[in-house]
Formats: C-alpha cells, structure tokens, sequence
C-alpha cells in the first residue's frame, strides 16, 4: 500500500471520527442573529414534553413516548435524578428501572429528540430535589455552592454520568439537543458563581465545548442574575398566567417551560389546570416562533419512598397523559393546536392501556407491631422509610403526662408505643404534644417515618429522625437504642407470605391500633392489567404488591384515595402477594379494593395548593 493511500485512508477516518467537520454532518446550535435553534444548519423549532423515566416502569416507557410522539411532539426533556443511580456513595445503577441509556435509545427509535436536565440538583418534587441524602453524613455540608465535600461529591458523580451521555449528543449521532447545567439556581439563596463555573466547566470537559448548555429560572432580576452565567443559554419557567410576549432580560425569546398542571400535596384539593388555557398559551407561544416544553407531559408516581416531602404518591400533575399513561381531553387539545403549526404524524393515538377492577380482598394482621417482626439490628444510617428509637420510662407515669417534642425535632411523624401498646403520636410542624402513661422501665418505642425530603428552597438539608430531645413531663428522655428496619428487604425476600422471622406465638386477631402488618393474595385470573388500590377507611401507611413498594396511602388526608398498579407487577397465573404497614389504625372490615379507575380528588382534602406565583420545579 503506497503513502497516498495511507495517508487517504487515515484522513477519511480522521474525518469520521470528527464528524462535525464535514458538511451534512449532525449539528445543533444557537443562531443568535436570528433568535433561533439551529439544526444541521437550518432554523428549528422544538416542541417537547417532560417524563420522568424515574416515576415511569420500564416496560411502560416505549408505550409512553410514541403517544408523545402522536400527540405531535418532536423532543422529549427528562430529568436525571442523582440519588436514583447513586443511592449508596460510589455505587451506581443504571438497570431496569434506572437505564437511562435504554430510555434515550427507545425515544431515538421513536423519532424523539431529548433535552437532558442532568442536575445536580432537579427539584422535580423528587425526595431531597434529587440529591442523594448520604451527602447530609457531612452535617455542615452547603449544598449547591462551592463546598468542597460538596463539589468532590458532584464531580465524581458527573464523572460517571456525563461521559455515558456523550455519545448520545446529537452531534454525535444520539438524540441530545441541549443539557441544563443544575436547575433554578437563582431562587437558592447561595448564588454562588464559582459552583456554577465549576459545573459549566464539568459539563465542557465531558460533553464539549460545543454543547448547547442552558439554564433555567424565574422572570425576577434576582433569579435570572444568580442563575445565569456567561456561555449557558438563559430559558425561563413561566404558568398559564403570566405573561409571555415580551422577551427576558437577554435579549432572547422565551424559551423555556409551559405548565399543563400541578403538582398535589397531602391534605390539599386535586390541583388542575383549565385545557382551553393550556392550548391556548401553547398557541401563543408557537406563534411567536418560540420553542416550548410542557411541563409535565406524563406526571407518572412516586413509588416507594421518592417523594418530595408532603408530596403525594401520584404525581398525576393533570397532565396530558394521565398518572397510568392514558390519553386525555388535555392531550388531545395540545395535538390539536399543535397541527395548526407543524406536521403531526398521521394515524390514531394509542389507545388507554387495559384496566381491571380485580375486587376485594381481606387482609389479615401478621403481627401486632413492627419490632416482633423484623428483629432490627442496631445501625445508625438510614436514607428512607423508617426508624425505630427505643428507650425507658424514667419514673411511674399512672396519668397522662406530656410528651413533648419543643424545637420540632420530629422528623417527619413519630408513631409512640409503650410495651406494645400504641399511645399516639407527634407530627412535624403540626403535632408537637401527645400523653403517655406507664410505669418506670417500660419500654418506650418510637417508630419514626420519613416522609420525603424537602426538593425547594434553602431548607433541603432535611436531616431525619429525632433530631432532638423529647421532653416526658420534667424529664428528657435519654439513653437511646436506634435501630434501622429493612422492611424493604424483608418484604422482597417474601416476608410475611414465606413465614419467615414469625417470633409471636400469640399474634393478635382484629384491628389494632399502631403501626401494624397486614398480609393477603390476589388471586390470579389469567390477566395481568392495569389497576388501581383503594384502602377505604384505612389511615394511613405503606404498601407492597408482590415485593415492589407502590408507595405511600393516606385516604383520610386525601385527595388521593387509590394508588396505581402497574398490570406487569402482577402475575396472572400465580397468586399475588399484597403487604400492607398500616401506621395508625385499620378498618374493621380489613379489606382493600382494586378497582379499573383512579380516584385522585376526594373531599378530605382541604385547600388547594395551585397559585398564581407558580413555585418551581
């Protein structure tokens, strides 16, 4: 082989691998003569949707992008949050449930463009804003700033995930238009540019430098002075009342996010938010030539324990698809004034996956109260669920004395038992004061219940527990046993259905009050769909179909009265193993209800949270 030839050869594959260099290679920038996207050279126009592949079942998720992509969209933007892949320091998970990569393939296969929302932080009404809780083991840590355990945590993690997204850039053949680089920055009160270099200069190193990088904030001078930095597109969050025809203290159209809902709290109304409103601002927008996300696409569920704090387990948003992935009047009105604007792919939505109204089923109580159980061991570190406290009582307590938690250290409710005897309980911000009776050297538990981590604001250094004294009458209560409970575990391992750790030879028949287990099946009827859980007259607890953790109950505080059922947790020829940890009281009927519909809007609730301000997410 002559040296033209090499040399030819060697050129072409310097070439391929520098596509970017070669004309009709893949590219995406900003054209801000213009005002407007770029791509392979022609202006560009994106009108995308959020999904959360984290509150999504995998096997649901190509399901869920091709009604997006029907309903008209060509992009999708997700969020990465951290603590899903990372919920233990130094070890990641990127399976099943939290392949990312798998996700991105599947919406490139679908014709669906991606903006990636990689964090750190997220928000998201996602538990702790997406940060992992194992970051608060440093007590003085300043999240979001230039703190060096902190930053040391971020660039590790950034290290492991940018470089698996590189390839999927659309400059590089993937389907990764822009990256935001953290989230809302400027409503955090450190505003602190050296983090924000430091992340610019993390996401240059591993994406590069020619990746389209972007922020995103409120309208406020204040948020859009700290949140934005030199060299990273400012977009901007807006609602359906604000204002959107003016353009943002850069000089740039509004490109940003467009919401179609809200978000539900326990103990509020069912948030929702008017479909003429919806399509008509989107309208707006696509008329002015701006891209626009809509914010959420698919709301999805907070299975298990990822919640924002008082955050509800569905996370239904009102969004265009519903909590279980169905189509609505909302989606339909969005396709429409889409096709005013741009071609939409011909053919029939996807129809509403199959529901099934399964029937009741009476549960039975497994043991009286948590610790005949599991037999916890001692341990000091837990991110999620529960912990148990145990102590003694100091002196005869023969009437009602107060237990007191005086500086709102219970962190989030404290279920109080004596010899195994519910007494009550203490609840953060609402419930500070509750009585005891006993006799000196009973035993006293504590069983404590996290209920989500603070995802806005300054105070997301949300430490849980007991986090100080309580106080029985004119003593403080010392001498602390901890211990963490694997329920978690226990229940994947087929506990209470195997029969496995029973220890009480005399279990207790009937309701009883305090934190209790309750077991039941499912029988199988060939099918395996969809549904939805009612615990009606149940008060509030957690709840296990098959091993995998639906996530948190609490009719009586409403709205939401049913939880979600994915159809492929079931097994349709073998019976289905349902566990329930009621916290305070079940009903006498002991029984629970799968029904074929939701029931998200019960009038337990009281107000609605849903304002005009439109507090980030």
């Amino acid at each position: 082989m002559d040296t033209k030839t090499v040399f030819s050869l060697l050129y072409f594959a310097f070439l391929a691998a520098n596509r970017t260099v070669v004309s009709g290679a893949p590219s995406f920038s900003i054209d801000y003569k213009n005002n407007c996207f770029q791509k392979d050279g022609k202006p560009f126009q994106y009108v995308s949707g959020s999904i959360h592949y984290s509150r999504i079942p995998h096997y649901y998720w190509k399901d869920r992008l091709l009604k997006m992509y029907m309903a008209g969209l060509n992009a999708v933007q997700i969020y990465v949050p951290w603590n899903f892949h990372e919920e233990k320091r130094g070890v990641y998970n990127f399976t099943g449930d939290r392949d990312l990569e798998n996700f991105l393939d599947l919406a490139n296969q679908t014709g669906l463009l991606v903006i990636l929302r990689p964090g750190p932080y997220i928000c998201a009404e996602w538990e702790m804003g997406g940060l992992p809780a194992w970051l608060l083991q440093k007590p003085n840590i300043v999240l979001r700033s230039a703190d060096t355990d902190y930053l040391e945590a971020v660039s590790s993690w950034m290290a492991v995930l940018l470089p698996k997204m590189r390839r999927w850039l659309y400059t590089n053949g993937g389907n990764i238009i822009t990256v935001q680089v953290e989230n809302e920055y400027g409503s955090y009160y450190t505003c602190d540019y050296n983090y924000m270099r430091h992340l610019r200069t993390l996401f240059q190193f591993f994406l590069g430098d020619k990746t389209v990088l972007f922020t995103t904030d409120g309208n406020t001078d204040r948020e859009m002075t700290c949140g934005t930095l030199e060299g990273m597109y400012a977009t901007i969050d807006f609602g359906t009342g604000r204002n959107r025809t003016g353009r943002n203290r850069t000089g740039r159209n509004r490109t940003g996010r467009n919401r179609t809902g809200w978000l539900d709290h326990w103990g509020d109304q069912h948030a929702q938010v008017d479909t003429q409103k919806v399509s008509r601002m989107l309208g707006e927008m696509l008329s002015m030539g701006a891209s626009v996300n809509m914010y959420m696409f698919e709301g999805g569920t907070n299975f298990g324990y990822w919640n924002g704090w008082f955050n509800m387990t569905s996370y239904d948003y009102n969004a265009p698809l519903s909590e279980a992935g169905d189509p609505t009047e909302k989606l339909l009105a969005i396709r429409d004034t889409i096709s005013k604007f741009r071609d939409i792919p011909m053919g029939p939505m996807p129809p509403a996956s199959p529901k099934m109204a399964y029937g009741f089923v009476t549960l039975t109580m497994v043991w009286a109260y948590l610790q005949h159980t599991l037999q916890p061991g001692p341990s000091l570190i837990t991110y999620y669920g529960f912990m148990l406290y145990r102590t003694k009582l100091p002196r005869d307590l023969p009437e009602d004395t107060p237990l007191i938690s005086p500086l709102n250290g219970v962190h989030d409710r404290a279920y109080v038992s004596v010899c195994g005897v519910f007494q009550g309980l203490l609840e953060r911000d609402t419930t500070l004061v509750m009585n005891l009776t006993g006799k000196q050297g009973d035993q006293v538990d504590v069983l404590v219940e996290n209920m989500g981590r603070v995802n806005f604001g300054s105070k997301i250094n949300d430490f849980k527990g007991l986090l100080s004294n309580l106080i029985l009458g004119k003593d403080v209560l010392t001498d602390w046993q901890i211990y963490r409970l694997d329920i978690d575990g226990a229940i994947a391992s087929g506990w209470p259905q195997s029969g496995q750790r029973r220890s009480s030879p005399n279990p207790v028949r009937g309701p009883s009050d305090g934190p209790v287990f309750y077991q039941g099946t499912l029988p199988p009827n060939g099918l395996a769909w969809d549904t939805f859980l009612r615990l009606n007259e149940w008060t509030k607890g957690q709840v296990w179909i098959n091993g995998v953790n639906l996530g948190r109950y609490w009719p009586k505080r409403g709205p939401q009265q049913t939880l979600y059922v994915p159809g492929p947790l079931l097994s349709p020829t073998q019976p289905n193993n349902i566990t329930v940890l009621e916290l305070e009281r079940a009903p006498p009927h002991t029984r629970v209800l799968f029904m074929d519909r939701p029931q998200l809007n019960s009038t337990a609730g009281k107000t609605s949270q849903l304002q005009t301000t439109d507090r980030q997410t």
